[in-house]
């Protein structure tokens, strides 16, 4: 159940997403009705398809929707047919400039295309590269940043700014759509959270196809995800976009815990255990810091959406606790109270706390998934019959 859910009694909660036309990449719908998908990058040598492979496995384990690739050479999308064989989720070959390797990368299996049609050569070679993608079922993402605008626009405006920003992928849109093909998204990044903002809100209002979310180049772990978090969640609290990727200057990973944290502090996608903590003080009746870190650390396997607090004391934790599936709050001699849908339950040590929970989450866990298990084999009975 999310927050989305209850709208009807909460409407403060309500986030009415854009309307946009859905596209395919690969398996994976965007836009339209589908759910918000996160993305990453890789950042070995795509030659190297053994490490790019495992790099990919990783992003997929963390719950990666779709993973893009760069291919700037010949060896890159050589390598690309096997990283996308061995690959679980779409990858998204990321062009530049070089129209061969578009085609190329179609041809090994791209799910999607990133480019921009205006660097990739004559009218003749983006039309190649267009029936590549259409032979071969790629969908394609016009990605236009701030630092990389076109000589012409930035003479007219003067500096990188929202509306070259729009022009620009306005005029790229054009020539796919010239060439009759509509399967394509648009991004237009800046590293600058005001302009990025800017630019998705007039995007938004000018098109109709979907829009992939990103703060460019937003910096390391901790300061990326702030700036990303202010830049996106805007965004998406306003109804836009449809897939988002966090640029970090972080392991690819993070990327996508990051952005799952942002749609699941929107209540508008779920994956894992969302915990729910105090900041501690000297009310605690237990180490809440170091019992968090566990436990994030502990639960990370966990991909079934699920509500857990963690609260040191007795002011807010039974009210934190109503709102969550299970919770624990600090009390007196050492114990503390467990809940469980909401309700006390039955206390326990703080020294057995945290073993006590992550197996009350596994065993929990293991019940959704056995009941959706269920329902999805009955509906699959039920179409069978009819």
């Amino acid at each position: 159940m999310t927050v989305q859910d209850h709208t009807h009694v909460r409407p403060w909660r309500a986030i009415q997403r854009r309307t946009s036309r859905k596209i395919r990449v690969g398996s994976v719908e965007v836009g339209g009705d589908a759910p918000i998908t996160v993305q990453s990058m890789t950042n070995t040598v795509t030659a190297d398809a053994a490490a790019t492979i495992v790099q990919i496995r990783q992003l997929e384990e963390a719950g990666a929707d779709i993973v893009r690739v760069s291919c700037p050479d010949e060896d890159s999308t050589a390598a690309f047919k096997t990283i996308a064989r061995a690959a679980k989720v779409p990858l998204v070959a990321d062009i530049h400039f070089h129209y061969r390797r578009g085609i190329e990368a179609a041809e090994a299996g791209a799910a999607c295309l990133r480019i921009n049609p205006g660097n990739i050569g004559s009218p003749d070679r983006v039309r190649d590269v267009i029936r590549a993608a259409r032979d071969h079922g790629c969908s394609m993402r016009i990605g236009v940043n701030a630092g990389s605008l076109e000589r012409e626009l930035l003479e007219r405006y003067g500096e990188p700014c929202p509306e070259a920003m729009v022009e620009s992928a306005l005029n790229h849109a054009r020539i796919l759509q010239d060439h009759d093909f509509h399967e394509f998204k648009i991004s237009v990044k800046a590293s600058d959270a005001f302009m990025t903002v800017a630019a998705y809100q007039m995007l938004a209002e000018a098109i109709d196809c979907p829009l992939h979310l990103g703060v460019t180049e937003a910096g390391a772990l901790r300061t990326g995800t702030v700036k990303s978090s202010i830049g996106i969640g805007s965004l998406l609290w306003a109804g836009i976009g449809d897939t988002i990727r966090v640029s970090l200057a972080a392991d690819p990973v993070e990327e996508i815990k990051v952005g799952f944290d942002i749609l699941k502090s929107l209540g508008l996608r779920h994956r894992g255990v969302n915990i729910i903590a105090c900041p501690s003080c000297a009310r605690q009746g237990f180490n809440v810091i170091a019992t968090v870190e566990t436990l994030e650390q502990r639960l990370a396997h966990i991909s079934t959406p699920m509500s857990l607090s963690i609260i040191g004391c007795v002011v807010n934790g039974p009210g934190e606790a109503l709102m969550t599936d299970l919770g624990f709050t600090g009390g007196g001699k050492g114990a503390g109270m467990v809940y469980v849908a909401g309700k006390p339950d039955h206390k326990m040590d703080n020294e057995r706390m945290v073993d006590h929970i992550v197996g009350l989450v596994e065993t929990r866990a293991a019940e959704i998934e056995a009941a959706k298990a269920a329902e999805e084999l009955a509906a699959e009975v039920g179409a069978a019959a009819e």
